[in-house]
């Protein structure tokens, strides 16, 4: 099997469910052909089975046992032997043809949702890229799984009633427009079928994203008393989604039914007439045999036909899913022609601040408004380029929207204050590039003072984090996500309230490890606690307009006696005014030592 995921995702068309479709079976085009030949060839040789044992009736009836019934009997064996052989391969390939198809817009979608930030929540629930993934991937999927057989089905369909015309045309007739008739019956049941199921998954799209919000606000909930408001709209949306499955499978059942059903009149017609052209003498005891197992036979592509079809169905109701996620605008879209990057140690200038953070220095950004030295902290990583078309940065004098994503990401990392983590063995959490050390690994810990999450972690480095890190503190959550951002190691990073959720202590730990660490390397601090100013080298103050306004190291602005040095005081003394108390034992402990 292919190895996946796949190292290239591909550019797939994004104007119809059916272009789409047409664009991944082309992708697979590989095992979608052997596929297509092992279907095909076990449905022949199943579709020979009848004709050969209504030959082996009619000669051994004439001839006895003698070579002639031998011969056929050993024909059959080798059908027999076909069929298993290729019905093996058949199978490993409608699996390949099923994974390999699942896997690819799962990939898509995980791709797509990683490099369009905010921009995917801002136009679709979270519940529909969840259920775009654990859903629709697996229904595009199982397309694709029954082409091999539908394709030997139909085949098999044709040359049965070529073989069953040219023996008796009365009979063959009735075959011949009996299957299509059945199948055209069942064929009315899944338009139907399509709008039920059409309604269901998008119940299913608003259950999951109804459940998502509640999991992720369940500490609100609580807080304000909300649990059962929000598990009776949960609940009443489950009863929705449960009526839509029953809906579902009624019509579901009478078309399994149907399927026995309608085949099993149609056999029971042709062994009727078949009898009565026996005793006429119009055709003989085998070839009555091999009539009535075409017959029977025939249910098989039938129940084929109608299950591609339903699978057909799903897979465009599905695809038109997939597209809506993937038609997502990316925040940061890559450039058609990247500009060639700047080499290293290049200057990272913002224009509208006129912040400019020169190589190998430790910086700290102040202002009185935290939110606008926040942003200007963001706009440093080209997040949005939408919303920072008029907040131009360069790199190198290279605008960040014409540099390749890519090597920006490696060469440009910014810590944002509220830390994600995400579910998994602690060291892989913490590893984000995938090349650190253990030693490396247990110095970043103690360079963020989380020495101590290792023994809040059953197994230390090993052990497993639950989802967002919840069994963590606030602290320990911010100290473990320092560590990740300085494993990264990029050439410029960005730590934006880096030490808000810990103690005084613990603070000024931090400071001083981070501080010497990074020395050397371009680094920017956005804080107003004088215990993380004091170990940097430089620290810029942000004017009420957003615009560098002074600079100097944090002794130097505290001495400053004009305006500046008020303005500076004011936010320095005001983040010294005020207590930090630890917010949980953990951090209690961090204090004490």
């Amino acid at each position: 099997m292919r190895p996946l995921p796949l190292p290239d995702v591909g550019n797939p068309p994004l104007t119809s469910p059916a272009r789409l479709l047409t664009w991944q079976a082309w992708r697979q085009r590989d095992v979608l052909a052997k596929s297509l030949v092992a279907g095909v060839v076990v449905m022949l040789a199943s579709a020979a089975a009848p004709l050969l044992i209504g030959r082996a009736i009619d000669d051994g009836l004439e001839q006895g046992f003698g070579p002639a019934l031998f011969a056929w009997c050993g024909a059959m064996l080798l059908a027999a032997a076909v069929i298993v052989v290729a019905g093996i391969y058949n199978h490993v390939w409608d699996v390949e043809n099923w994974v390999r198809a699942s896997l690819s817009f799962s990939q898509l979608i995980g791709y797509k949702a990683s490099r369009s930030g905010h921009a995917i929540t801002r136009k679709l629930p979270t519940g529909e890229v969840v259920a775009a993934v654990a859903n629709d991937a697996l229904r595009v999927g199982d397309m694709y799984s029954m082409v091999g057989r539908f394709t030997g089905g139909a085949m098999a369909y044709a040359v049965v009633v070529v073989v069953m015309l040219s023996q008796h045309l009365r009979l063959g007739l009735v075959l011949a427009l009996g299957v299509p008739v059945v199948a055209a019956v069942l064929g009315l049941l899944v338009k139907p079928l399509q709008s039920r199921q059409t309604t269901q998954r998008e119940a299913t799209g608003r259950l999951t994203s109804l459940g998502s919000d509640t999991v992720s606000g369940l500490r609100i909930l609580r807080g304000i008393g909300g649990e059962d408001v929000f598990a009776g709209r949960y609940a009443r949306q489950s009863q929705e989604v449960r009526h839509q499955g029953v809906r579902v499978a009624v019509l579901q059942s009478v078309l399994d039914g149907l399927q026995v059903l309608l085949p099993g009149l149609l056999a029971a017609l042709v062994l009727w007439l078949g009898a009565r052209a026996a005793v006429r003498g119009e055709i003989t005891g085998g070839q009555l045999v091999t009539f009535y197992g075409y017959a029977a036979f025939l249910a098989w592509p039938v129940q084929m036909a109608t299950q591609m079809l339903q699978m057909v169905i799903r897979a465009v109701i599905s695809s038109r899913k997939i597209l809506d996620v993937l038609r997502v605008t990316e925040a940061t879209p890559p450039a058609a022609t990247p500009a060639d990057a700047p080499p290293a140690g290049a200057e990272l200038v913002d224009e509208a601040s006129g912040l400019v953070l020169r190589p190998g220095r430790v910086v700290g950004l102040v202002c009185a408004d935290p939110d606008a030295s926040a942003a200007v902290a963001t706009r440093l990583g080209r997040f949005d380029d939408d919303a920072e078309a008029a907040t131009p940065v360069r790199l190198g004098g290279v605008l960040l929207a014409d540099l390749d994503k890519e090597d920006l990401r490696h060469r440009v990392v910014v810590s944002e204050a509220t830390p994600h983590l995400f579910s998994g063995v602690l060291g892989t959490e913490l590893d984000a590039r995938g090349r650190a050390t253990e030693a490396e690994l247990l110095a970043a810990m103690v360079t963020a003072d989380a020495h101590d999450v290792l023994d809040s972690v059953p197994g230390g480095l090993a052990g497993e984090l639950p989802e967002k890190g919840r069994s963590l503190s606030g602290g320990q959550r911010q100290r473990v996500a320092l560590a990740r951002a300085l494993l990264t190691e990029p050439e410029v990073l960005v730590l934006v309230e880096p030490t808000s959720a810990v103690d005084a202590h613990t603070e000024a730990r931090i400071a001083e490890r981070v501080a010497e660490v990074r020395r050397g390397r371009t680094t920017l601090v956005v804080t107003a606690s004088p215990l993380v100013l004091d170990h940097l080298d430089d620290v810029l103050l942000l004017d009420d307009d957003g615009r560098v306004a002074a600079h100097g190291t944090h002794a130097q602005l505290l001495e400053r006696r004009d305006a500046h040095g008020a303005a500076y005081r004011a936010v320095v003394g005001r983040s010294m005014a005020t207590d930090k108390m630890p917010e949980d034992e953990n951090d209690l402990e961090g204090a004490a030592r």
